[in-house]
């Protein structure tokens, strides 16, 4: 019988243009350009995950320092028998336990009691954070290759993924790829869209973070998001955000990166042009992790919090992901009946 392959746009394109790359035998001057271009675009994705990487064994270095919860708590969702339809939702993954559960675990939780058809479970792509939870709490959660495995093993038919993920940016795409080698294994694939894809989402979780911190909103208070950011593309996503929050009327609202535009900076220029007296800090990441902890919570110098109090504003913090605002859960759960809509 033979298999019939349905996947969503981008792992349409993404294998397109790997069949495209492999039909001629003969190596033209235009191809060679392409090859470098390509190697070019490999070369940036690997210092990205580097950096990435880098990022992750600070954590792992800093975070015995403090709690991050009971890991007992959380469900590795890592179980076998699940039939042959499987959702698996694709995370980059925390070591905060608290967190993991509190927002990957509840968009995963969202995603079973909305999708029942389909047996959930989770694939983390970066591989410290697995590690390390293994080490320290002797959790084992897969990764997005074991997940595969599982899945195969299983006997699983129908695939739909679900990515966690942002934007469609380096990150997004690397899964792509992933899950188009081993599309084979199963008879029908689907890839969902990542939280801020359409217009439509942007203004729905703009809202959805108006509505989780409107009780601050008193027009002496700026409430500041926290953003990854990032060397892609996709980093206007940020920028775009700022502008639905403008339009929605937000006029307190502000967001930031860590590693990208706007920068700390541009949000603390943008505060003291308001005239603010107090600060309220926000991830604006699906988890509330390293990044949240440190980086914007942090009582070091350089941490966003520091350096507002430094300035003279009086700054609260808020350590909640996205993922735990039940709006944003319902998006993901949206994006992914999408993706199984399209297998019809």
């Amino acid at each position: 019988m033979k298999k019939k392959l349905i996947m969503a746009l981008a792992l349409v394109l993404a294998l397109s243009m790997a069949f495209a790359t492999g039909c001629s035998k003969k190596e033209t001057a235009e191809e060679t350009t392409e090859e470098t271009t390509e190697e070019t675009a490999e070369e940036t994705q690997t210092e990205e995950t580097t950096e990435a990487e880098t990022e992750e064994v600070a954590e792992e270095e800093d975070e015995e320092n403090y709690e991050t919860g009971d890991a007992s708590l959380d469900n590795a969702r890592n179980q076998n028998e699940i039939g042959e339809k499987e959702l698996l939702v694709a995370s980059f993954g925390t070591s905060f336990n608290d967190s993991r559960r509190l927002t990957i675990g509840a968009i995963e939780g969202a995603l079973e009691n909305a999708l029942t058809d389909y047996s959930v479970r989770r694939g983390f792509t970066s591989q410290i954070i697995i590690d390390h939870v293994k080490s320290r709490d002797n959790v084992a959660i897969d990764n997005i290759g074991e997940a595969l495995d599982r899945a195969e093993k299983n006997g699983v038919k129908t695939l739909v993924v679900q990515p966690t993920h942002l934007m469609n940016g380096f990150e997004y795409n690397d899964l792509v790829d992933e899950i188009g080698t081993r599309a084979d294994a199963f008879e029908k694939v689907a890839i969902g869209q990542p939280l801020l894809t359409s217009d439509d989402d942007f203004e729905r979780v703009a809202k959805a973070l108006y509505e989780a911190t409107k009780e601050y909103d008193d027009g002496e208070t700026a409430i500041c998001f926290m953003g990854h950011g990032t060397e892609a593309d996709s980093n206007s996503v940020y920028s775009k955000m700022q502008e639905v929050m403008d339009k929605l009327g937000y006029a307190n609202y502000y967001i930031g990166t860590v590693e990208a535009e706007p920068s700390l900076e541009d949000v603390m220029d943008a505060v003291q042009k308001g005239g603010y007296k107090k600060v309220v800090l926000e991830p604006m990441m699906v988890v509330a992790g390293d990044h949240a902890n440190n980086d914007m919570a942090g009582d070091e110098e350089d941490s966003w919090k520091s350096q507002l109090e430094k300035a003279g504003y009086e700054v609260t913090c808020i350590l909640r992901g996205l993922g735990e605002i039940p709006e944003i859960q319902q998006i993901y759960v949206e994006h992914a009946q999408a993706a199984i809509d399209s297998l019809k």
